[in-house]
């Protein structure tokens, strides 16, 4: 069944004709069917419990779940080849395939399956944002899950990376740096959280032939730097460039350009337990940034300004919602004055109303190099309005360390919208009052009772009223800067053949990704 939320994401691949003024690529030195692909560095660990780090595992085509998404944004089979749910949504039956091996050359049983759900359940505290379960048991070929609330999307939450399957049978405590034993169509032979991870083919996998031998996922975080290593031949395929490297393959048929609109959201969490816990700072805050400026001039046009949470590529009524928080810095400056935001000592920022300096911590991390853009924008356009911002740069790794101890004011976040089909798990994981990853405070009793609504509901039309009424509460609040929503590109040599873009951004190595004859 195709959903009908991605009203027109999907992109166009585009061939680019020779350019005379381009140095030719040079071919990768490498044995046969190898190939390199750049990436930024996301996980200093492959431990899947960990963080988001499970997306690298399937990423790099180590990890599969039980169920996948196509091309299109659908849900479909995987390790399990069927499913059903009872009615209230209380109970999900999954079939789990036959004759499917672990990399390792060991039966992936239903047990084993089971378990390995077990393992992320027991140490991954993201789980209830997905769902709540009381019990697993097994049946036959069956995996039969009993849930204590009810949940309309079970087969898409079990897409997301956090549910890979790993053979729970061996010692996992060499997961973190020798990556887990899993079922995809490559196998971790190497990993360095700041240089690359190598993979091989796994000669288990059980869904058709796996074209390469050996593949090197590079971490090349420079967006400059990952371009010149495409066009030098260091690298076959390059992820996470932007639309101003366009320019420099222009004219070129020896890469594929493919893009994807918007699915992927650029925000800021403002922490509620400081300074930013007063909605008119936060109002004011949010009226003193020109988000038009930041996506068409200095991104030059490679993202769409934000306002709520999900971006207007989903059919969740972006354009009937209302931003009363939209550009405004005479109304900003307004705001701060009436609640006694003041500039006493004459240095051109305002003091608290109790006379205490205001200094907002706003931490950021840029190997998505739009993230630093969006930063230091807003610093300067808060500035003007009298908002002195500290921009605090870190690695990944050490953001996600400051977002659980809630150690910032503001905090840079960059994530898929709909990584279980839809937005529900995306709303429910940021701003229901007791998810873990809620370390910025909001709290809305209406927000969550529409949530735990959303839950149960199946009826297409009746979710995105819901969705909207959960974006409005939202936006009303001032809860979250949503600075915008950027097109992802994926740049590809001709050499490599079967690259795709995924809606979802699970799937940068699959088993189609050949050399070319």
């Amino acid at each position: 069944m195709k959903k009908n939320w991605l009203k027109r994401a999907l992109g166009i691949s585009l061939t680019l004709a020779m350019s005379l003024t381009m140095l030719p690529a040079v071919p990768v030195a490498a044995a046969d069917k190898e190939i390199t692909i750049g990436v930024t560095s996301f996980a200093d660990t492959l431990e899947p419990t960990e963080q988001y780090f499970s997306w690298v595992v399937s990423r790099y085509a180590v990890g599969e779940c039980l169920t996948k998404f196509d091309e299109e944004g659908n849900i479909a089979p995987c390790l399990a080849e069927s499913w059903e749910g009872s009615e209230d949504g209380l109970t999900w039956t999954f079939k789990i395939r036959e004759g499917v091996k672990f990399s390792n050359g060991n039966d992936m049983t239903v047990e084993a399956v089971k378990s390995a759900l077990e393992r992320v359940i027991e140490k991954s505290d993201r789980v209830p944002e997905f769902f709540d379960l009381d019990n697993m048991e097994v049946d036959g070929q069956n995996l039969i899950f009993h849930l204590k609330r009810a949940n309309a999307n079970m087969a898409g939450s079990l897409a997301d990376p956090l549910f890979l399957i790993v053979d729970t049978s061996v010692d996992d405590s060499t997961f973190a740096m020798e990556g887990p034993i899993c079922t995809g169509p490559y196998a971790v032979e190497s990993f360095s959280p700041t240089d690359a991870c190598v993979v091989v083919r796994n000669e288990y996998y059980w869904d058709g032939e796996v074209p390469l031998d050996r593949v090197t996922l590079k971490c090349i975080d420079d967006q400059t730097t990952r371009s010149m290593a495409l066009q030098t031949g260091e690298i076959d395929i390059a992820y996470n460039l932007k639309t101003e490297n366009l320019i420099e393959f222009e004219g070129n048929d020896q890469y594929t350009i493919q893009d994807l609109q918007s699915l992927r959201s650029t925000y800021a969490f403002m922490n509620q337990n400081g300074a930013l816990g007063d909605l008119a700072l936060r109002q004011a805050l949010l009226r003193g940034l020109n988000k038009e400026v930041y996506c068409a001039n200095l991104l030059e046009g490679g993202a769409t300004p934000g306002k709520a949470p999900v971006p207007p590529t989903l059919d969740f009524g972006f354009d009937e919602l209302n931003d009363e928080n939209s550009y405004d810095p005479e109304g900003a400056m307004a705001i701060l004055e009436e609640a006694g935001y003041v500039d006493k000592d004459g240095d051109g920022f305002v003091e608290t109303p109790d006379g205490e300096k205001l200094e907002l911590n706003f931490v950021i991390y840029t190997s998505r190099a739009e993230l630093g853009v969006y930063a230091q924008a807003a610093q300067a356009d808060l500035k003007n309005i009298g908002i002195n911002v500290n921009l605090n740069t870190v690695s990944y790794e050490t953001l996600l360390d400051m977002r659980d101890s809630g150690q910032y004011d503001l905090l840079i976040w960059n994530v898929l919208v709909a990584n279980t089909g839809d937005p529900e798990n995306y709303l429910r994981e940021n701003w229901y009052s007791t998810s873990a990853n809620n370390t910025a405070g909001y709290n809305n009793p209406e927000v969550d009772k529409l949530l735990d609504e959303l839950a149960a509901t199946f009826d297409t039309d009746a979710r995105k009223d819901l969705v909207m009424q959960i974006e409005q509460h939202i936006m009303d609040d001032a809860a979250t800067v949503f600075f915008g929503y950027e097109t992802t590109y994926l740049f590809s040599s001709n050499r490599v053949t079967g690259v795709k873009m995924y809606p979802m951004d699970y799937y940068w190595l699959t088993k189609d990704i050949a050399l070319a004859e």
